[in-house]
C-alpha cells in the first residue's frame, strides 16, 4: 500500500480551478520532485496534503485512510516547511523548537530525543541558543527543516526550501534533504531544476492544475532526449518571431536582457541541428550574435517542453 494517494483531487478559488482532478500515489522511501510553473497548482496541492486546504472534490489518503477522517493523527505523521518559512525571529532557536514540540504534543524522554535528533540532523547545534533573527538565510532554512522533522514524521513536504539561498547554501540544504530522505518520504517543490536531478528519484510535473508527467527522473530525462535546448544571445529586432518560425522549433522563451542584448531559450527537435540556420538567419537579419549553445535532454528541457504556453509552441511568442 502506498503511503500517500491522491484520487481525483480538485480545488477551486472562486471561478479559478487551481487543481483539476489530480491523481498520484507515492510509496515509502521516495524523494519526489514536484515541479510546475508559477500558478500551476503546486503549493495548493501541497497545502491540501498538509490539510491547510480541504479538496473540493476527490480524496487524499495516508496509508489508505482518508485524511479527512484521521485529521489529527495524519497531522502527527506529516512534516511541512512552507515556502515562506514562518519563523518567530524574536525567539532563540531553542525556544522556538521547544514551542513547536509543545504544539506537537511531544512529552517525556521521546521529546528530548526528538529535539536532539532534529538539531543534529539539521546541523544547528552551533546556533541553538542564538536569536533566529540574527541567523543567515541558510540557517533559518535549517531551523525550518528542524521544526518540520522534530516529531519524526513519515511524510515530509518541502515547498521551495532553497528559495533565496546563495549557491553554497543551496548545496548544503540539498545534501541535508538527501540525508533526511533516507528515513522518510519527501515531496520537494523547487524552481531550481538541477536540484531535482541531484536529490530526487521521481518527478511529478503539474501544469494548469493537472499532472503533465510522472515517473523516474532519469526515465523522463531520457524521454526528453528528442528535444534539445538552444541558448541564443542576440542583438537585433524581431528575433523572437523569426527564431520561432524556424522548422523544428517547439517554443521560444525570452529569458532575460543582458546589456541591451536579448537572451532566448529555444526548445527544438533534436533530429536536425538548427545552429547553422540560426547563424545564417542572424546574418540575413543583420543581427549581432553573441552566443549560440546547444544542450541535450535534461529536467529543464523536459519542464520547458511540457509547460510551454500554447502560444509559445512554434510561434515564437515570449512570455
Amino acid at each position: 500500500m502506498s503511503l500517500l494517494t491522491l484520487q481525483g483531487v480538485s480545488k477551486r478559488f472562486g471561478a479559478v480551478p487551481a487543481v483539476d482532478g489530480v491523481s498520484f500515489s507515492i510509496d515509502r522511501g521516495q524523494v519526489v520532485g514536484f515541479l510546475g510553473p508559477n500558478g500551476a497548482g503546486k503549493s495548493t496541492t501541497m497545502r491540501m496534503i498538509t490539510q491547510y486546504y480541504e479538496p473540493d472534490q476527490g480524496e487524499i489518503l495516508l496509508d489508505g485512510a482518508p485524511l479527512a477522517a484521521a485529521s489529527l493523527e495524519a497531522k502527527r505523521r506529516i512534516g511541512y516547511l512552507p515556502e515562506n518559512n514562518p519563523l518567530y525571529t524574536d525567539m532563540l532557536v531553542s525556544e522556538y523548537l521547544d514551542f513547536v514540540a509543545d504544539l506537537r504534543g511531544l512529552e517525556g524522554p521521546f521529546r528530548k530525543g526528538a529535539l536532539d535528533d532534529a538539531v543534529q540532523a539539521t546541523g544547528i547545534e552551533g546556533v541553538y541558543y542564538r536569536p533566529i533573527g540574527e541567523l543567515s538565510k541558510g540557517y533559518k532554512q535549517r531551523v525550518g527543516l528542524a521544526q518540520a522533522i522534530v516529531h519524526k514524521p513519515d511524510l515530509l513536504v518541502l515547498d521551495e526550501p532553497t528559495e533565496g539561498l546563495d549557491p553554497n547554501q543551496r548545496v548544503e540544504i540539498r545534501h541535508l534533504i538527501s540525508h533526511l530522505g533516507r528515513d522518510r518520504t519527501v515531496i520537494l517543490s523547487t524552481h531550481v531544476l538541477p536540484e531535482v536531478e541531484h536529490t530526487c528519484s521521481r518527478l511529478l510535473i503539474i501544469h494548469r492544475g493537472r499532472i503533465a508527467a510522472d515517473g523516474p527522473v532519469q526515465q523522463l530525462i531520457a524521454q526528453a532526449k528528442g528535444i534539445v535546448q538552444i541558448s541564443v544571445e542576440i542583438e537585433g529586432a524581431g528575433a523572437a518571431e523569426a527564431l520561432g518560425a524556424l522548422p523544428g522549433v517547439k517554443s521560444v522563451e525570452h529569458t532575460r536582457e543582458l546589456q541591451g542584448r536579448a537572451v532566448f531559450q529555444l526548445s527544438a527537435d533534436s533530429r536536425k541541428d538548427l545552429r547553422p540556420e540560426i547563424f545564417r538567419l542572424a546574418a540575413q537579419k543583420g543581427w549581432t550574435l553573441y552566443e549560440l549553445h546547444q544542450a541535450s535532454g535534461s529536467v529543464e528541457g523536459l519542464f520547458r517542453q511540457l509547460t510551454a504556453a500554447p502560444d509559445q509552441a512554434g510561434e515564437g511568442s515570449t512570455p
